[in-house]
């Protein structure tokens, strides 16, 4: 097992090294934020969130500007290696002896539920955006995690339920076998039966699996109208490329990417990716100022465009800042989270979006379907908007959440008082 890497990355922002723990600042006196983004830095979901999740975060920061706030923010990050004793390791190292007040991103729920637990328990603050798994803000909620940019019951309701409703009533699922894939499965499975579809079955693969023939022979064999495909990333990628080999959209099956990011379109090419429906938080090309935000991001990221968990990243560690600047510390995380909250946000890249007591951020998502090689017209341009779900419609109800989310029943007990 590799040794867990931490990267300190540099910013163009004044640091200052005292100790977050010791920080009570007067009105006068300058506070120091340091945010750690643990993501997956070299493995199959290093496209989706990795450095580029480390550039949002440095964005974030400088559009903020921290000196006009009386703050300093420093910036580390390390590779959680989708293993979730790694992550964790990191997480409580960083809030025991690095003075991490907050951490970011974290591709991979396995992992993102190991950081949540130790969060808590350090009570710091953990925005996530690359994890999917809904139970971060169900039976796994927390005092201390926001949940910012999707999961799995928003992709079920959306991808799934678009499928469904096109006729697609037979389903079997090709799943990634941990946290994330079981969630997603489950949560998908629920829509179809809700909609009087029914599951034939499902297969799960490990983790990063280049060989996927044996798992799209038994979903061909089912007869399945849909093969629901839980999984994110390199799995995706590869299990559409072989689905494509085998001829399988083509003998009258239909393909359903349950989670498909933009950079799995690019790099499966439009003749191959042409065609699938999803669901996605964030799209570069909706209006002029994510445009610009956009290009910002791309002339930092190698020519890449933000994926919608970099995304997340740049919008929840901008008003996480907004909010220690309110509290005036870092030190108490729950209380950070508690001025999240409060405030709503007309976010630059997600627009409307308030922080529910459950933690989840909500906002409107986007029903997409990826173009035709002929009617991409630049690099990146991909996705054709099919449909808006608001944000009222787009993430789980409250009152679904009111028997397993502690918060959610707490904040019920309390407004009945």
């Amino acid at each position: 097992m590799r040794a867990a890497i931490a990267l300190v990355m540099p910013l163009t922002i004044a640091l200052f090294t005292t100790p977050a723990a010791a920080q009570q600042p007067s009105s006068n006196a300058t506070l120091t934020v340091k945010i750690g983004v643990l993501s997956d830095m070299s493995g199959l979901y290093a496209d989706i969130g990795g450095p580029g999740s480390v550039v949002a975060a440095q964005m974030a920061v400088e559009d903020f500007n921290p000196g006009s706030h009386h703050m300093k923010v420093e910036i580390v990050s390390a590779d959680h290696q989708n293993k979730p004793d790694i992550g964790s390791a990191i997480a409580r190292r960083w809030f025991d002896t690095e003075q991490v007040n907050a951490i970011a991103d974290v591709p991979n729920s396995a992992v993102a539920l190991a950081v949540s637990n130790v969060t808590r328990e350090k009570n710091g603050v953990f925005l996530v955006s690359g994890a999917a798994d809904s139970d971060l803000t169900d039976k796994q909620c927390s005092p201390n995690t926001v949940h910012w940019t999707y999961d799995t019951w928003t992709l079920a309701h959306g991808t799934g339920g678009a499928i469904v409703r096109q006729g697609g009533k037979t389903w079997f699922f090709v799943t990634a076998d941990y946290a994330f894939g079981h969630a997603l499965e489950r949560d998908t499975a629920a829509v179809v039966e809700a909609a009087g579809g029914k599951v034939l079955g499902a297969v799960r693969h490990p983790l990063n699996t280049a060989d996927f023939s044996s798992y799209l022979l038994q979903a061909q064999g089912s007869k399945a109208q849909v093969i629901g495909l839980a999984n994110a990333g390199g799995d995706t990628i590869n299990s559409v490329k072989q689905a494509a080999e085998f001829g399988i959209v083509q003998r009258g099956q239909r393909l359903a990417g349950l989670l498909v990011f933009l950079t799995d379109v690019h790099a499966l090419g439009l003749p191959t990716a042409q065609g699938l429906t999803l669901t996605t938080a964030f799209y570069w090309d909706l209006n002029d100022k994510i445009r610009a935000f956009a290009k910002r991001f791309a002339a930092r990221n190698g020519g890449k465009y933000p994926t919608m968990v970099q995304a997340g990243v740049y919008s929840s560690v901008l008003h996480y800042l907004e909010a220690v600047a309110k509290t005036g510390s870092a030190t108490d995380g729950a209380k950070v989270i508690e001025a999240m909250k409060a405030t709503r946000y007309d976010d630059p890249l997600f627009g409307n979006t308030v922080v529910r007591e459950d933690g989840r951020a909500v906002h409107a998502m986007y029903l997409v379907e990826v173009k035709k090689p002929a009617e991409s017209k630049s690099p990146y341009d991909y996705f054709k908007v099919l449909a808006t779900i608001p944000a009222d419609q787009a993430f789980r109800p409250l009152a679904q959440e009111k028997g397993t989310c502690g918060l959610v029943k707490a904040a019920s007990q309390s407004g009945a008082r």
